[in-house]
């Protein structure tokens, strides 16, 4: 459940970049759209990290590195 939580957080990522993009493009630069879809990635991009860590921490997700 962790994991598809974490996907789709990294998919709606991607989603609002591409957002942002077009905004800059077609606002060019005059609006206040941009910015939203920054404050957007940004806090999605926060609630990424801080899963991983949970997962991490309680031990969910697991590095099986072996160097």
């Amino acid at each position: 459940m962790l994991k598809a939580a974490i996907v789709l957080l990294l998919l709606t990522t991607v989603v609002s970049l591409f957002s942002g993009l077009f905004f800059l493009v077609k606002d060019e630069g005059r609006g206040s759209r941009v910015v939203n879809a920054l404050t957007v990635r940004v806090t999605l991009t926060a609630l990424t990290v801080a899963l991983i860590a949970w997962g991490l921490h309680t031990g969910q997700l697991a590095s099986h590195v072996t160097w």
